[in-house]
């Protein structure tokens, strides 16, 4: 069976890693993002790692403190990915963000909303990530033509409102494969979209539609956040 991949992607403040056979995720800021590049072989490694801990030593910092969290980080990457596959999302402009829609759901927008979310919670409750994303790749496959931005609010509009008769908590992540699983249904798919951003560092889930991230909130201004998994 091919093991699960990891997917990385670099930005200005680091990297986010994401490993889907575990779901869990490492960020690293530029010093450690910098050790995504570094070769496999131990000799050139160490060169560098020494190369590396000399241009910071040239700025002030102690180069035995900077070659020994090197070390620390690379081994750590060295663990975490294990020999395995990296798939990295290129860089990309930051999209415009569109926070909470002011828009209805239709009756059809209702159906799928629901459809969405029961089935997010259900699978984001019984099953590993990775075959979420799988199943997330599948609905993606489905027919239909891109959505616009107000066929993505439809849909999450009729997804938040029917969040709010749920006893549990709809987080980002239940909410945006929710709305990616409805608009596929709908024939209006969307991108589904999981990243991070480093200050303050956390993980986040979101969806693009016609180029705009939709249905932020509008308390969570620190964007962009850095792509790292996208699907659609």
């Amino acid at each position: 069976m091919t093991r699960a991949r990891v997917h990385a992607a670099r930005g200005p403040a680091g990297a986010g890693l994401l490993d889907l056979a575990t779901g869990r995720w490492k960020i690293l800021d530029p010093i450690g993002a910098a050790l995504l590049d570094l070769p496999t072989g131990a000799l050139e490694r160490a060169a560098a790692i020494e190369e590396a801990a000399a241009r910071w030593a040239a700025t002030g910092a102690d180069p035995d403190q900077v070659r020994a969290d090197l070390v620390r980080v690379a081994a750590d990457l060295d663990s975490l990915l294990a020999g395995r596959p990296v798939h990295r999302t290129p860089p990309s402009t930051p999209p415009p963000v569109r926070f909470a829609p002011a828009v209805h759901p239709s009756l059809r927008g209702w159906a799928a909303a629901g459809i969405g979310l029961a089935t997010s919670l259900l699978l984001l409750r019984i099953l590993p990530i990775r075959h979420v994303h799988a199943l997330a790749r599948a609905a993606a496959r489905l027919p239909g033509r891109p959505a616009s931005v107000r066929d993505a609010e439809v849909v999450l509009a009729g997804v938040r409102a029917t969040g709010a008769w749920w006893p549990g908590r709809v987080a980002c992540l239940e909410e945006s494969l929710a709305v990616h699983l409805g608009a596929a249904l709908t024939g209006r798919p969307v991108r589904w979209v999981l990243g991070v951003r480093f200050a303050p560092r956390g993980a986040h889930a979101w969806v693009v539609a016609d180029g705009h991230v939709i249905g932020q909130e509008e308390t969570d201004r620190i964007w962009p956040y850095l792509p790292v998994l996208v699907t659609g």
